[in-house]
């Protein structure tokens, strides 16, 4: 059975950071992609990062390149998300995907995704 638990969500005052993490059980990180997906109120749910089966390859949402920063860790099988200079928009629950293919792209929908977190709350306040 596989389980991604997320971790670190939480609040933070405009320019804050936070690290959030993802436990995976039942599937390695290192031969699955896997990312990050963000919902706020009354939003679809939109993509934030992603990072391929080999790690060599990471992508960004546009938006957010240059402040967010995904990482893995292989000896844990867990993912991170590091995001720095946070803004009151960047408010919503995270969740921790994966895929059941190697490989992954931005514009790939939620749907082609199989296993998610139950998601953690990051809350930004001015």
């Amino acid at each position: 059975q596989v389980q991604l638990v997320e971790s670190g969500g939480g609040s933070v005052q405009v320019g804050g950071s936070l690290r959030l993490s993802c436990t995976v059980s039942g599937r390695t990180v290192t031969k699955h992609a896997m990312g990050w997906f963000r919902q706020a109120p009354g939003k679809e749910r939109e993509f934030v990062a992603a990072i391929s089966w080999s790690g060599g390859s990471l992508y960004y949402a546009e938006s957010l390149k240059g402040r967010f920063t995904i990482s893995r860790d292989a000896a844990k099988n867990s993912i991170y998300l590091q995001m720095k200079s946070l803004k009151p928009e960047d408010t919503a629950v995270y969740f921790c995907v994966s895929r059941p293919g190697q490989e992954t792209h931005p514009d790939l929908p939620p749907s082609d995704y199989d296993y998610w977190g139950q998601g953690t709350q990051v809350t930004v306040s001015s």
